[in-house]
């Protein structure tokens, strides 16, 4: 047998008892020059009838049952029908059609009797484009490894035809590929290597004892984290139905840029502040905005010494972070200076005690955000935390597909009670796409999101004289 790791296995068993837990991406695509009307029915032909070697990622699937005493195992299709794998839509209404589409594809599950992914090659869009939503089970591939992935069957090249679709295999490295960018996975991957990331288990409880300590002077005398159960309680918190809303925008870099440098932050501050401004714009309006500061648990990526070698598959660890995002406050450059005091602090705590201790120290704030909504009488007073927001590296030059220019990249990340709104931002050559997801009973018009964000990061080049 070949069981699956105890976290995730323990997601399998989360996801039988509330909701789907898969990531996703989309890719928006023109056509080539001189294109006909059938280019899309022949890409699609074409995926259908490819006989190229499956990725062994994309072949694998979790079985549970009387024969494996209840464990959870991988098992490997002997065969993969890529008809079920691979579909076809076409959609009507504009973008809001298209991304009502797209919710209503990540709100269903995958099927666990085979490999646990899908594809969706999506025409109908506008001035004939067309789109390409694929999405994979967490357990089966994590959010950078599935963009390289992705990235990977795409080409610099917008002469190359024929090209092999995104789940065949590769032959390349893969040992730098265990990464992630969602909240499960960055609390997973220390975890499962929670041996090697202290000298002893006395050095261990060392880190989480003075790193809980000093996460609470941070707080008291900093004001640059939180307590635990530091974060009010908002909507955002609550459990999900069975519907999901998705909604998606790109800012150019060159904006961004421009108040990083006159704000002298960093670009992540910058996207971190407009989606806190968002947020507090779209509570404000329904006159539901905390007196008390918003909290978003965001990834740290940190290479500690213990693990510095080439090799190793945890090279890059994660520690998180909880950011106060300066909703209770109605300057923009001064929410913006918040954010980037915490997150320069929560860089300098994870790098100093290790990833694994910061994520023991957060233990409780994550679970007072995805268990106690499971509870039938769960207090809706404090929470420990309210979004995850996450910053995703995406392909630095243009990319097409077979000919096909892709115009924009977009994640579609997990959501489940608790943390019923997920933010995460990808960069894609000289571009950021944005990419909102949550239960649409807790944000049913999302699409508002995205013209708040811009309102967002016109007010920081306003107040900084930047971009005008």
């Amino acid at each position: 047998m070949n069981p699956l790791d105890p976290l995730d296995a323990a997601m399998m068993t989360a996801e039988m008892l509330s909701n789907p837990m898969h990531v996703g991406a989309v890719l928006m695509l023109s056509p080539p020059p001189g294109a006909g009307p059938e280019y899309v029915d022949e890409l699609y032909r074409e995926t259908q009838a490819g006989n190229d070697p499956i990725d062994p990622r994309l072949r694998r699937y979790p079985h549970q049952g009387l024969d494996t005493g209840g464990i959870w195992v991988w098992r490997d299709a002997d065969t993969v029908d890529i008809g079920q794998h691979c579909q076809r839509r076409t959609v009507s209404g504009g973008g809001a059609g298209f991304w009502r589409l797209i919710a209503e594809l990540d709100a269903e599950r995958l099927e666990r009797s085979r490999p646990m992914w899908m594809s969706y090659l999506i025409d109908g869009l506008e001035d004939g484009r067309f789109a390409f939503y694929i999405k994979v089970h967490h357990t089966v591939i994590d959010g950078v490894a599935g963009f390289k992935m992705i990235a990977e069957a795409l080409s610099t090249d917008a002469d190359r035809r024929s090209m092999p679709p995104f789940y065949a295999e590769h032959h390349r490295e893969r040992a730098a590929t265990a990464t992630s960018t969602s909240l499960l996975h960055r609390l997973a991957a220390p975890l499962r290597t929670l041996v090697g990331t202290a000298a002893s288990g006395v050095g261990l409880v060392n880190h989480v004892v003075t790193g809980e300590i000093s996460t609470i002077l941070d707080s008291l005398i900093g004001h640059t984290t939180v307590l635990p159960f530091g974060a009010p309680y908002t909507r955002f918190n609550g459990r999900l139905g069975p519907e999901r809303a998705v909604a998606a925008g790109s800012w150019p870099k060159t904006r961004i840029q421009a108040v990083q440098h006159g704000a002298q932050v960093t670009g992540n501050d910058v996207v971190t502040a407009m989606v806190a401004g968002a947020l507090r714009r779209w509570l404000l309006d329904r006159g539901e905005l905390p007196k008390q500061s918003l909290v978003a648990a965001c990834p740290i990526t940190v290479r500690g010494h213990e693990h510095a070698r080439a090799d190793d598959e945890h090279g890059n660890m994660f520690g998180l972070w909880l950011c106060p995002l300066g909703t209770d406050i109605d300057d923009p450059l001064a929410r913006l200076d918040t954010i980037h005091r915490s997150m320069s602090q929560g860089k300098h705590w994870v790098a100093k005690r290790g990833s694994a201790a910061s994520l023991l120290t957060v233990a409780g704030s994550i679970a007072a955000t995805v268990v106690f909504p499971l509870l039938p009488l769960s207090p809706k007073i404090r929470t420990g935390y309210n979004v995850p927001i996450s910053h995703v590296p995406g392909p630095r030059a243009e990319r097409y597909w077979n000919g096909a220019h892709v115009d924009e990249i977009y994640p579609v990340s997990t959501v489940y009670d608790g943390q019923a709104l997920n933010v995460t931002t990808c960069s894609y050559a000289d571009q950021i796409g944005f990419g909102y997801v949550a239960g649409r009973e807790i944000v049913p018009d999302i699409d508002k999101l995205i013209a708040l964000t811009e309102q967002c990061l016109t007010e920081l080049e306003a107040a900084l004289g930047v971009g005008i």
